[in-house]
């Protein structure tokens, strides 16, 4: 198969994409008050304790915000609020309030002060800022996971958080993607057929028909 080789650029797809709620340290005050960024350069760094990254450019609205309180949330997008996610990309909130505009709602969130998370969204991931590294075009946030807040119908019975139910979208080369059929999990390719079963029962039981059927054929 041949390459081609081309310039340096943000090639890495598809990446979550996230709407960032955030608010001054006076919320009332003018250009304090709640404000949703989208991002698309973020992910996770630690496990131990639980650490993430987003990278905001400083001419944005919500960079400031963010140095100012050290504090943000992290709103995962379902496919009800790509339309209001991609709004908040291109819209300043600086100019607008964009949870009055879009009709969405700014919550209290446990463990923090200032930022707010999304109501409709549905997992809200409080973070507090431990370093701010400067890149380039953007300033990347390292924060902690202080607190989680996921809603009611994503969790089973037995208390698991069941994201796949979620209908989450991800972002690729300019363009959103809803998530689709599941091809694997963590560690299948050395799981046990009692493992895959248990797991992966639509396609365990395609494998188990797919080789009867050459079996038939010999």
């Amino acid at each position: 198969m041949s390459k081609i080789s081309m310039s340096p650029s943000t090639i890495l797809n598809p990446v979550p994409v996230i709407m960032v709620s955030c608010a001054g340290k006076e919320p009332k005050k003018e250009g304090k008050g709640p404000n949703i960024i989208t991002l698309a350069w973020a992910g996770t760094v630690n496990s131990e304790p639980p650490m993430v990254s987003c990278s905001v450019r400083k001419s944005r609205h919500s960079h400031g915000l963010i140095c100012e309180t050290q504090e943000f949330v992290i709103n995962l997008v379902n496919e009800k609020l790509v339309k209001a996610c991609d709004y908040c990309g291109v819209r300043s909130g600086a100019k607008e309030d964009k949870f009055e505009v879009l009709g969405l709602h700014a919550v209290e969130t446990p463990n923090l002060s200032y930022a707010p998370s999304i109501e409709e969204a549905p997992v809200s991931i409080a973070c507090k800022v431990r370093d701010v590294i400067e890149l380039g075009s953007h300033d990347m946030f390292l924060a902690e996971v202080v607190g989680v807040t996921v809603d009611e119908s994503l969790i089973d019975e037995k208390g698991k958080i069941c994201l796949e139910k979620a209908g989450l979208v991800a972002y690729s080369h300019g363009e959103y993607y809803k998530l689709g059929d599941i091809l694997g999990f963590f560690g299948y390719s050395v799981a046990s057929k009692e493992a895959l079963k248990r797991r992966m029962p639509a396609k365990s039981k395609g494998k188990g028909s797919s080789t009867k059927k050459k079996s038939t054929r010999k």
